[in-house]
């Protein structure tokens, strides 16, 4: 799974993962009303198991199920725009900042299995994160018009590694 994740581009351009932690999966179901209320993750997780310890910048959820297998249980995410509810095919996932308010509503029928993790960005501040991505994809759009050896689109790939090197942990 984590092979998966990371041989994505558009992953790794809005995660710039440093470390990920092991990845955990939950079942949530109708007979027991099965949820988990608003919180927001701890800071710092440790592994007892490997001893690593990582800042938690992002979350991922991965959803297993089909929406169309259960009732309910839709991820919260809380943000600046409000509340936005999140229930995704299966093999889907979201990448929210783990500072976000969140919570799964109750689950009224059926199963909802989901894979969920953190991870440690190599830039820490959610804002650069977002412009960093943002650069990322118009850059991907540029090469695809342009070509990568676009004196422009060179340009530009300089200012994202540039910033990357201003703003990266390692």
């Amino acid at each position: 799974m984590l092979s998966a994740l990371t041989a994505s581009p558009k992953f790794l351009s809005a995660a710039i993962p440093l470390q990920i932690f092991p990845p955990l999966f939950d079942r949530y179901v109708a007979s027991g009303g099965h949820h988990f209320g608003l919180h927001v993750d701890n800071a710092v997780r440790g592994d007892r198991l490997t001893g690593q310890r990582i800042r938690t910048d992002l979350l991922v959820t991965l959803f297993l199920s089909e929406p169309d297998e259960y009732d309910g249980g839709e991820l919260v995410v809380e943000d600046l725009y409000g509340s936005h509810e999140i229930k995704l095919a299966a093999g889907d996932l979201v990448l929210y900042p783990a500072s976000s308010l969140h919570l799964v509503t109750p689950v009224t029928r059926g199963m909802r299995v989901a894979s969920f993790f953190r991870l440690q960005s190599m830039v820490r501040d959610v804002h650069a994160r977002s412009l960093i991505f943002d650069l990322d994809t118009s850059i991907q759009a540029l090469v695809e018009r342009l070509g990568r050896d676009d004196p422009e689109t060179v340009k530009l790939t300089g200012i994202y590694h540039n910033l990357i090197r201003y703003w990266a942990e390692v």
